[in-house]
């Protein structure tokens, strides 16, 4: 298993971005990609959009895990931002850099030309990209109100925001946070925020931080020899907390329960047939074999036991050929556990034969099985178990709706689910249950919680390299995992650095 040697913490700002948007300047956001394999890149993180700016300071900070033993290729791409929605391909590309980050933290600061493509540069404009080591794993949370602001603006109200400084190398100040703007608003109270303790002040308490609000009117004192300020900004609460990683979670002790669910309905096509999603070819693989092989291999390193139970939904199954939605692979329902990969792949080998493939497409019976177990172990109380389950399907979903609640639900328990989409049907479905471009909700309105479900069409890898599928698929679960046992409020079953009895 690949150590990861430390955070660290990328600061992005550009200098003469080329303007895409006719009357005024782009709206430019970052989005930081690794490479994970051949040409594939998966996103990593993204920036915060800036409003009409050639030069912009992005507040929000891109953090990725450093692994001394990869060469970790990285490509920043900045993006003109004309529309709400989460997908870049609708948007103007200003200009991108690819480098490792190997580059990156051994210059500390590095600066490089934009290009729109390679040798062909993006005009005059330039990134540069900060690293800083997170050594510290502590966050401030902060919330702060305003009273009795001057009026600013010459028809309305003010438009307050807030924003913080740290000095930096050079006696310059580094901003490190900025707030939404609170429109018309006199006495406004800002979203409570969270910022890393390192990038809010270095973590180091004593350090001076600058914090740009301009609530002294210089004409007015002028003016008044009673004005004493154009309002009060209060800090509501101030609290340290401890943010704990995944690997602070897997070290102290999480075990990832791997669940796979198979799709074996007519819509496959026939076993037997060629042209069939499910025919295994001469050198013994198909696109279900090659999706449980590479998602198992990593997500196996995290389970002490290697017992994966297995399940097929979809077939008509023996011996009187009911059609169900969340059989064996293994037919021993009071045990449907396959020993290690290779054991769900034999099972999967072995039933092919013996079922009939059948309908509907139902998710929602699969879902709420490992959700059951989930909700068993959330009682707990502890980060002991997390639950993954890999569902390889043709995407033609019959139970929309009920798998939208089933999600729903499951959102609130230790989670994820992912699901490969094989063949080369349309996957609205799929990509509309991943949740990307806005929040899942169930029929009722009701919101997921948090984002626990990852797409993946398995057609865009058919010629990358095995591990380009799992390091994508994968590529949610830490930061879901994570976000569950923030939202409970879990520690690590062993906290770090404590000693082991």
């Amino acid at each position: 298993m690949a150590q990861c040697v430390t955070k660290v913490e990328l600061s992005i700002s550009c200098e003469n971005l080329i303007d895409k948007d006719v009357g005024s300047k782009s709206d430019p956001l970052c989005v930081l990609l690794q490479n994970v394999g051949g040409d594939q890149w998966a996103e990593l993180d993204r920036t915060e959009k800036i409003k009409n700016c050639q030069k912009p300071e992005f507040s929000k900070k891109l953090l990725i895990d450093y692994y001394f033993e990869k060469v970790q290729k990285l490509k920043f791409g900045v993006y003109d931002i004309d529309n709400k929605s989460y997908d870049l391909n609708d948007d103007d590309y200003l200009g991108g850099v690819e480098c490792t980050l190997g580059q990156i933290v051994s210059s500390k600061t590095l600066t490089r030309p934009l290009e729109l493509k390679k040798g062909k540069p993006a005009g005059k404009g330039t990134i540069t990209i900060s690293a800083e080591e997170i050594k510290d794993t502590r966050i401030v949370s902060l919330q702060i109100e305003a009273q009795n602001l001057d009026k600013k603006d010459f028809l309305g109200k003010s438009d307050p925001f807030l924003e913080f400084y740290k000095p930096s190398d050079g006696g310059k100040w580094q901003l490190v946070y900025r707030s939404e703007v609170i429109k018309n608003n006199l006495n406004p109270c800002w979203r409570k925020f969270s910022v890393p303790l390192q990038t809010f002040c270095g973590g180091d308490f004593n350090k001076p931080i600058k914090v740009e609000f301009e609530c002294i009117h210089p004409e007015k004192k002028q003016k008044k020899k009673s004005y004493k300020n154009s309002g009060i900004v209060r800090i509501k609460s101030c609290k340290i907390e401890t943010e704990y990683s995944f690997l602070d979670y897997v070290m102290g002790g999480c075990q990832i329960n791997f669940t796979v669910g198979i799709d074996f309905t007519g819509s496959n096509g026939d076993p037997k047939s060629p042209d069939s999603l499910h025919y295994i070819s001469p050198n013994g693989i198909n696109e279900y074999l090659t999706a449980i092989w590479s998602v198992g291999n990593v997500v196996q390193d995290y389970d002490t036991d290697k017992l994966f139970p297995a399940f097929g939904f979809g077939a008509q199954v023996p011996p009187n050929w009911q059609v169900s939605h969340e059989f064996a692979l293994n037919f021993n329902p009071n045990n449907p556990y396959c020993q290690g990969i290779q054991g769900i792949v034999d099972a999967y080998r072995q039933a092919l034969p013996q079922v009939r493939l059948y309908g509907p497409t139902n998710f929602s019976p699969i879902i709420n099985h490992v959700a059951r177990f989930a909700a068993q172990s959330a009682q707990q109380g502890t980060a002991a178990q997390y639950f993954v389950l890999l569902i390889i399907t043709d995407g033609e979903i019959t139970d929309l709706d009920q798998t939208r609640q089933a999600i729903v639900n499951a959102s609130k328990l230790p989670m994820s689910v992912i699901i490969v989409g094989v063949g080369n049907a349309d996957f609205k479905a799929m990509e509309f249950l991943d949740g990307d471009n806005g929040v899942l909700k169930s029929l009722t309105g009701e919101p997921a919680v948090r984002d626990i479900v990852q797409f993946v069409p398995f057609r865009q890898f058919l010629n990358a390299p095995r591990e380009a599928l799992s390091q994508t698929v994968l590529a949610e679960v830490p930061k879901q995992l994570v976000s569950y046992y923030k939202m409970q409020g879990w520690a690590p079953v062993k906290l770090p650095g404590a000693k082991q009895e």
